[in-house]
Parts: structure tokens; C-alpha cells; sequence
């Protein structure tokens, strides 16, 4: 056990979280030594600590599906004595059994009785990863009703908040602010984030980079992938993966959302779709013209499906046409995973499937755009930001596909690029457990 603690001292020598988050995790440390050596406040290790995880926004995206077996597979490799429990939002899919599967241990805090049991019974809540604080009202609710600490892992914090009050977005952030400043740490998952927190008065007594929870989700589905990989005459490290996006989520196109037509997001959508998958078809033009290689055209999220075959599949040219494979429908975390890891890499225009092929060390090209936020430069921060293009700033555009093929024709240094940047992804993750842990170590059990 001594060895142990020693060990985590070291890792927070090492790390770059900041200075009050070592003094804060070895003074926490040094506590979890006094107890179990000189007996201090016998009965408060009587019990592993409880974490409930706030999670699982909605599954119509497979990145919205990644952030919670992400973060639970983080909990569990570096707190594994740990007892999680899960306050979902959305579990349909299929999505509960899935959890269940891989994580046999998790108890789901669904339902009035069951979260009441969660809220007495659990000692600290972690909001997962997302691209905002999205369970902010659920994060307030736990604070006022327990008393008892929380944490904000891998977030974005939104220049421009969405709201459906006359709210004022300068008070919404404030009052985001007010609530991240009361957590025990916030963990921001792009850079930007963090400097507006700051710029903002944040006061968290820990703020840092810390990566979104999708990174580490090791869901698969190889018996899927392969049987679907059959039917499309696809072989392993003989072909890309494409991801088409609009602007913005058509959400009104998904009948279970049931939403109304957005007239204004629909007109920028269609402003912009030639200008964002132009680039895009090239390069499957190109891939294709230049190597052996064929190119998958998948989705990320249950309307792209429509998008990838209106701008990328059905323009091109009937010879092109003949190895390139468009996906029809949706496909769930664990097999898009495991087809994308059979490929030589991923480009498009999402941000998901490009952080889980990073997980799984696979090459992956970003492209983004303002409407996204700021979470696309979690690239930079992980040292891709050749990887990384702006679709907004036109000098970035005619750079894409020259980065595309770069990738085709060189997929052993790219691979090389993809584990160097999937190594700093760990550290990061080693770091902010390390927080956790002592956050932990400080609740009396």
C-alpha cells in the first residue's frame, strides 16, 4: 500500500494539472496513509466510495453514446475499488444492455425511488463529458439537496448558450460559471474552454485540460463489423472512413425527436453543405484515383445517413462510385468502432468518431466550424493540430486534401502520429483520476 501512495505522489510530480491540484491530491494522500496506518477515524474505509456519474445524454449520436462508457472505463482502470452509479438521461437503443454487458458492476439510478437511494447512498457526483454543462439544473439539484461534492469532467463551455427563457446569455453563463466554481474540480476538454472559464471568473480550485470521456470507450462489436465488412467487400487497412455533417443536427428529420422544422438553422444548413463536403468528395475522389484504397461513407449520428448520400456519395463519378461504399443506416458505438479501427484512418466533418479512433490509436482528420463550438481544437491541445481544419477560414480549406492523402499513402506515420497523441490522452486521463482520487480520499465513509 506504501508503495502504492508513493506511486500516485510520483504521477503528480510528473503531471501538468496544476500547482493546487498537487498540493491538493498529496495533502489528500498523506490523509489516506494516516488513516490506514495509524487508525485515524476507524470505519471511514469501512466502505469503497460511491461516485454518481451523470451521464448519457442521448443515443441517437454515437458520441453522445461514447461519453458514458468512456468515463466508466476510465473509473474503473484507475479507481477500480470504486462503486459507480449511473444517472442516465437517455438509455434507449439498446444502450442500457450494452452498459450492462460491459460493465456488469454498474448499478443505472433510474426512476424516482432509485435516484433518492443514489442521492443518500453516493458520496460525490461527476458530470461527464459533453458539450456543455449539460445536467447544470441535475448538478444544482444534487449540491442543495446533499451538500455533498461534485466534479465536471471533459466539458465544453459554450461561448453562446442555448436557452428557451428570456434569460440572457451573459446571465446563463454567469450563473454556469457560479455553478462550476462550486465544483471540486472542472476539467475542461479544449483549451478554449478553460481560458473562458478563467476569463469569465471561474474559481474552481482545480481547472485544467482534461480530455473528453469518449477517448476512452473501448465498446466493440467485432462480429458486426466483420459480417458487415463481408457484404461490402471491405478488407482490413484497405480503406478510409468518411463522415459527412450539416451545420447543424437536422434533429426535426428524426421522428423520435418529434421537433418542429428550424427554418433559420435549415437555411444555413443548406447555405452551406456544398462548401462543407466539397473538400470531402474530393478527397474520396482522389483516395481512390491516387491508391488502392476504397472509402466508406458512415455516419456518426442518425441523419447523416441522408447527408453523406446526397453530398458525398451519389455526385460522384460512376468509376469512383465502384469502390466507394455508402452506408444506409445507423449503426450503434461498438461496431462503427471496430469498422473504424479496421481502416487506415477517418476524415470528415465530425468530432466523435475521430476521438474514438484516437482512443483506439487510428488516424483522424478533423474538420470544424463555429457552429460546433470550440471543441474541435481539443486537437491542438493533443498535439494534432495538423489534423485540424477550419472550415470557416478559407485558407484551411484547399489544405484538406492534400492532409487526406497524406494519410493514405503514409498509414504507418500516421498510426505512429495517432499512439503519440492517444499517449498524451492517457497521461491526461491518469492526472484528472489522480484529482478524483483525492477528492475521495477527503469524504468521511
Amino acid at each position: 500500500m506504501r508503495l502504492y501512495l508513493i506511486e500516485r505522489i510520483i504521477l503528480f510530480m510528473d503531471s501538468t494539472v496544476n500547482r493546487r491540484a498537487f498540493l491538493a491530491s498529496t495533502a489528500a494522500v498523506s490523509a489516506i496513509w494516516n488513516r490506514r496506518v495509524f487508525g485515524l477515524e476507524k470505519g471511514s474505509e469501512d466502505r469503497p466510495p460511491r461516485i454518481l456519474l451523470r451521464s448519457s445524454w442521448q443515443t441517437v449520436n454515437i458520441g453522445d453514446i461514447a461519453h458514458t462508457p468512456g468515463v466508466l472505463a476510465i473509473l474503473e482502470k484507475h479507481l477500480p475499488e470504486a462503486e459507480i452509479w449511473l444517472w442516465p438521461s437517455n438509455l434507449k437503443n439498446g444502450v442500457d444492455q450494452l452498459l450492462m454487458d460491459r460493465f456488469s458492476k454498474l448499478k443505472i439510478a433510474q426512476g424516482k425511488e432509485a435516484l433518492a437511494k443514489a442521492f443518500e447512498d453516493c458520496d460525490f457526483l461527476l458530470h461527464s463529458s459533453g458539450p456543455s454543462l449539460v445536467a447544470e439544473r441535475d448538478v444544482v439539484r444534487w449540491h442543495e439537496e446533499t451538500g455533498k461534492p461534485y466534479g465536471i469532467y471533459g466539458i465544453t463551455l459554450p461561448l453562446k448558450q442555448s436557452h428557451k427563457t428570456e434569460v440572457t446569455s451573459d446571465d446563463l453563463m454567469a450563473k454556469t460559471i457560479d455553478v462550476l466554481s462550486g465544483a471540486r474540480f472542472v476539467f475542461f476538454r479544449d483549451s478554449k474552454s478553460l481560458a473562458l472559464a478563467k476569463s469569465r471568473g471561474c474559481k474552481a480550485p482545480v481547472m485544467a485540460f482534461g480530455p473528453d470521456g469518449a477517448f476512452a470507450c473501448d465498446l466493440r462489436d467485432d462480429e458486426k463489423a466483420e459480417a458487415f465488412m463481408r457484404a461490402n467487400e471491405l478488407e482490413a487497412g484497405k480503406f478510409m472512413c468518411c463522415i459527412p455533417r450539416l451545420r447543424y443536427t437536422p434533429y426535426w428529420t428524426i421522428p423520435a425527436k418529434n421537433r418542429p422544422l428550424d427554418e433559420v438553422k435549415h437555411a444555413r444548413n443548406e447555405a452551406m453543405k456544398e462548401h462543407d463536403h466539397a473538400q470531402l468528395r474530393q478527397a474520396i475522389i482522389e483516395v481512390v484515383k491516387q491508391t488502392d484504397l476504397k472509402v466508406l461513407v458512415c455516419p456518426e449520428d442518425q441523419t447523416q445517413m441522408a447527408v453523406g448520400k446526397e453530398m458525398l456519395y451519389d455526385p460522384l463519378p460512376a468509376e469512383i462510385k465502384k469502390r466507394v461504399v455508402w452506408r444506409p443506416d445507423y449503426w450503434l458505438t461498438g461496431e462503427a468502432t471496430s469498422v473504424h479501427s479496421r481502416s487506415v484512418g477517418l476524415f470528415g466533418n465530425e468530432m466523435h468518431s475521430p476521438i474514438m479512433c484516437i482512443g483506439h490509436g487510428t488516424p483522424a482528420i478533423v474538420c470544424r466550424w463555429e457552429e460546433q463550438t470550440s471543441k474541435g481544437y481539443m486537437w491542438e491541445d493533443i498535439g494534432l493540430g495538423d489534423w485540424l481544419f477550419n472550415m470557416d477560414d478559407e485558407s484551411d480549406v484547399p489544405k484538406i486534401v492534400p492532409a487526406i492523402l497524406e494519410m493514405a499513402k503514409n498509414p504507418e506515420a500516421a498510426k505512429a502520429k495517432a499512439a503519440k497523441a492517444r499517449g498524451i490522452v492517457e497521461n491526461k486521463q491518469r492526472e484528472t483520476m489522480g484529482v478524483l482520487e483525492g477528492e475521495l480520499a477527503k469524504i468521511e465513509r
